[in-house]
């Protein structure tokens, strides 16, 4: 463990007390968020994806140090482990490099070798390989190991068996191996050709493509992968052969032996026929899982501020589900989500349609008071938007915002949406998601599959455990910065709660709905199956409006209220001004006591007497609020508008590797190219920008013919 530790601290910069603290939190059975949140004293605070990279890096080194364990033992039941061996087993650091070393103990299927070494010719194999400098011509060993009945009946064949296990030795050498990957890695390249001549298709750009590895991206990786998997490239990694031999002599043959030529012609097969190969599948898995991790992480970093979206709260909200053949779903649901109306129009079936829709919707407007319009942004989309621009013309007031539908139509026909809305067909189902996603995303989208959200690439190539793992991790982060008001929320949200697992989060909402809304957080403790582990991961996570006792509304935690009560009177405050919200000098006067001796008085840790200051002075607050809101249009833009030059206003949809798609308006999102997002350089966009982002652009060209359209968000002052 101490091993382990130090690692981590090297790899993550921060005190190795830190990391102990932290892994003793988590064998203790405490969630991220509550270590993140509450424990900041004992490890320096570490934010939600710092402390998901040590337990995720933990892990690794646990199963790293367990297959340690195994592979030693394996061989010291052969009899065969050394110190020398077991200490070099102990210094690897991968799991690679394990492997490396118990390939050579490690049971195989039968080989050239294998059979060599049944018809008894491994010690001459031993011999030779020592190429001694007064060694007898290899052909009058060789002699001495003829036997028919064991299947060597000509020099040739013993000598050809014995070449055999030298090739299979060299190969299982585990510094031989570990230099060779090094080598192939640095100095060689992908390359890629198309599969069949003259056909087009969206991996053109990979038909004459090479790259040296090092150099390679996550992306093309990803690309070049698929593309092959779908039969329109050809993949190879072209590794460089002279310089590996070179090595592999430098390493093996030894100048001035009669077995020199024949060791030397071993190497070549080994490289050839077992390294290369092994090595270029070895290099090809490591390279995928480096890009699938890349693109984990890019996923994971677009989900986040799609879901921390600022929620349009407080108005009533048409949503807007586009389609030819079914035509558009509609659902108003008033301030709180609650549906208030259906219907079905025909827009896009011609201009009598169109017209009926509008007098339609207007007049559901204006009977249930809407205010906002979300609209989904997926097939009809473009019409659909054209007819609300033209239909808000003469509704004073209204304005529509675009809704990124994703993962809408897989909600509107799960389980969860049929137990929500059972008098409702699938299709209006999704309307009503798109209206809420406007309201609140958050709340709306943790009950999608995040694979179903669309923020990534090549999402649906992922290894689908690990990518469960992190997406989860990212909406169980948001939900618990934002908390959770426990008498509104639903079961899909609760369960995001730290601390709470699918059946308590349902056991709330059926307590809930047996004996009324909570009344404070103790009370929290009644629900069944809810003890005193999860009240204390969850409690400071969920928000109790309807509690006099104003702390149950903010995020300190129940430990926490005598601290609280105490800083209070120690700066002249009570409770009740809390809930006034008269307290705004709240911070100054902490200041003048000095932060460090206030919290000692207090009994808390500095880090967490500032969180309690900021939540005091709100609250029932929401980060949320913090952020730029979307984005309300009231005219609409098609492509055929856009001229280059033009400046515009939009909103980020999507972040990878290679740029950032921007919502101007029309039904086509905009690439910024990575190298016009910025005027410095950047590895990648996100450095500069996130999902939900609202930027400014200028139009650099419209492809109407592909759909395409560039931008930059670098010319901008330029084009002023």
């Amino acid at each position: 463990m101490e091993t382990i530790i130090k690692i981590l601290s090297q790899e993550l910069s921060s005190p190795e007390s830190h990391i102990e603290n932290v892994i003793r939190l988590l064998d203790e059975g405490n969630t991220l968020p509550f270590i993140a949140r509450y424990r900041k004293e004992l490890h320096g605070g570490m934010d939600d994806t710092k402390l998901r990279t040590l337990q995720d890096r933990l892990q690794y080194l646990r199963n790293l140090d367990a297959r340690r364990q195994e592979v030693k033992t394996s061989i010291e039941n052969q009899g065969k482990l050394t110190e020398e061996l077991a200490a070099a087993i102990d210094a690897a650091l991968t799991l690679a490099e394990v492997e490396d070393l118990y390939r050579p103990y490690k049971q195989k299927r039968r080989t050239r070798a294998t059979v060599a070494k049944e018809k008894g010719l491994e010690p001459l194999a031993l011999q030779l390989l020592e190429q001694s400098p007064d060694l007898p011509l290899p052909e009058e060993l060789a002699k001495a190991y003829i036997d028919a009945e064991k299947g060597v009946e000509t020099v040739e064949d013993a000598l050809a068996g014995a070449s055999d296990i030298i090739a299979e030795m060299v190969s299982d050498d585990a510094d031989i191996r570990k230099s060779l990957r090094m080598l192939a890695n640095v100095k060689g390249a992908a390359i890629s050709k198309a599969a069949k001549e003259d056909e087009d298709s969206v991996y053109r750009l990979y038909y004459d493509f090479a790259q040296p590895l090092n150099k390679l991206q996550s992306h093309q990786v990803l690309a070049l992968n698929r593309g092959e998997r779908e039969g329109f490239l050809k993949v190879k990694l072209d590794n460089p052969r002279d310089l590996a031999m070179d090595r592999l002599y430098k390493r093996v043959v030894k100048p001035g032996s009669s077995a020199t030529a024949l060791v030397r012609a071993a190497c070549e097969d080994s490289y050839d026929r077992l390294i290369e190969p092994s090595v270029e599948r070895e290099l090809r898995s490591a390279l995928t899982d480096e890009a699938n991790e890349a693109a984990i992480a890019n996923f994971a970093l677009n989900l986040k501020p799609l879901l921390m979206q600022p929620p349009v709260r407080g108005f009533v909200t048409m949503g807007l589900d586009p389609g030819y053949r079914m035509g558009c779903k509609v659902a108003v649901v008033d301030a709180t989500g609650k549906v208030l109306d259906t219907a079905v129009v025909y827009p896009t079936y011609g201009e009598k349609q169109k017209n009926e829709a509008i007098v339609k919707l207007s007049a559901m407007c204006r009977k249930h008071g809407v205010r906002h319009i979300a609209i989904g942004n997926g097939t009809a989309s473009r019409e659909t938007e054209a007819m609300a621009a033209e239909m808000i013309k003469n509704l004073p007031g209204v304005g529509y915002a675009i809704v990124n539908e994703a993962g809408a139509s897989v909600y509107s026909a799960s389980k969860l949406a049929a137990e929500e809305f059972p008098q409702f067909d699938v299709n209006l189902r999704s309307a009503v998601s798109i209206a809420r996603r406007l309201q609140d995303p958050l709340a709306e989208l943790v009950k999608i599959d995040p694979k179903a959200i669309g923020v990534g690439q090549y999402q649906h190539d992922m290894p689908e455990k690990r990518l469960d793992e992190a997406l989860g991790g990212v909406v169980e982060d948001c939900v618990n910065a934002v908390g959770v008001d426990v008498n509104t929320a639903s079961a899909s949200l609760l369960r995001q709660v730290a601390g709470l697992t699918a059946s308590t989060a349902k056991n709330i909402v059926t307590y809930r709905e047996e004996n009324g809304a909570f009344t404070t957080r103790k009370q929290i403790l009644k629900v069944p199956k809810l003890g005193p582990k999860a009240f204390e991961q969850c409690a400071g996570f969920l928000r109790v409006p309807e509690s006099k006792q104003v702390l149950d509304n903010t995020a300190v935690h129940p430990e926490s209220y005598a601290a609280a009560e105490t800083l209070l009177t120690l700066c002249g405050y009570e409770m009740k001004d809390v809930a006034a919200g008269q307290i705004k000098e709240l911070p100054g006067r902490v200041e003048q006591l000095g932060w460090a001796d206030a919290a000692a008085r207090c009994g808390v840790g500095e880090p967490t007497l500032r969180d309690m200051v900021k939540e005091l002075l709100k609250p029932g607050r929401d980060p949320r609020d913090e952020l730029p809101a979307p984005i309300l249009r009231t005219d609409v833009l098609e492509m055929k508008d856009l001229k280059p030059g033009m400046i515009l206003k939009g909103t980020v949809r999507n972040v990878i590797d290679f740029g950032v798609f921007v919502d101007i308006g029309v039904h086509q999102d905009g690439l910024v190219h990575i190298s016009k997002v910025c005027n410095k350089f950047i590895k990648h966009p996100s450095e500069v920008v996130a999902v939900g982002d609202v930027v400014n652009v200028v139009v650099l060209d419209v492809d109407e013919k592909k759909k395409r359209i560039s931008l930059s968000m670098r010319d901008v002052k330029e084009a002023k």
